[in-house]
C-alpha cells in the first residue's frame, strides 16, 4: 500500500513534469517529427518502468525526486538507454544540454 502511494507521488512529481519538460524542450528546439514520435514511444514505455521502480525502491524514488527537482540529475538520465526508442531522444537531449 505504501509502495503504491510512493509510486503515485513519484509519477506526479517526477514522471509527469519530466515528460512535459522533454516535450517542451523538443518543441522549442524544433525537433523533427521523427524525434517527437520516438520521444512519445520512449516516454510511453519508460514511464511505467520508472513508476514500478519507485514503488519497489523507496530510497531510489526519494533521491531521484530530490535530484531532478534540484537539477542534479537531468531528465535524459532517467531514460532507458537499452530502449531503442530512447536512444535518439537521449542523444538529442544531451546534445542540447551541452550546447546550453
Amino acid at each position: 500500500m505504501i509502495s503504491e502511494f510512493i509510486a503515485s507521488l513519484f509519477a506526479a512529481f517526477v514522471v509527469e513534469p519530466v515528460q512535459a519538460d522533454i516535450l517542451a524542450r523538443l518543441d522549442q528546439a524544433g525537433a523533427s517529427v521523427e524525434v517527437l514520435s520516438q520521444s512519445r514511444d520512449c516516454l510511453a514505455t519508460t514511464a511505467p518502468i520508472l513508476i514500478s521502480r519507485a514503488g519497489d525502491d523507496i530510497w531510489w524514488a526519494g533521491s531521484t525526486v530530490v535530484a531532478v527537482a534540484t537539477g542534479w540529475q537531468s531528465p535524459a538520465e532517467l531514460l532507458d538507454a537499452g530502449n531503442p526508442a530512447c536512444g535518439p531522444l537521449a542523444t538529442f537531449l544531451t546534445g542540447t544540454e551541452a550546447s546550453s
